[in-house]
């Protein structure tokens, strides 16, 4: 028998244009984790696209490190639009 793996299951739904984590599934490869959360996730016809990852690949910032991996973005003020002056040209922004 082979290993099951752990999923990360992703939707999208019918009024949403981008992919939500909704749960997790075990299986022992892709083809059988897309079929296992489209049994689990999509029982009422909610999705209408199914991303599966396994976990093992999903790297995350952990809460501890939110500070010192964001504050830099405050020292590079080039980074925000009012640095720039905008050309006649583009009209209204």
């Amino acid at each position: 028998m082979s290993e099951w793996t752990l999923f990360e299951v992703f939707i999208r739904s019918k009024h949403g244009l981008n992919h939500k984590h909704v749960g997790s599934v075990h299986a022992t490869d892709q083809e059988m984790a897309i079929e296992n959360a489209r049994d689990l996730y999509t029982r009422r016809n909610e999705g209408v696209s199914i991303w599966v990852v396994p976990s093992a690949f999903i790297t995350a910032t952990a809460t501890d490190e939110k500070d010192a991996l964001f504050d830099p973005s405050e020292d590079k003020v080039y980074r925000h639009a009012s640095f720039y002056e905008l050309p006649d040209e583009v009209g209204h922004m």
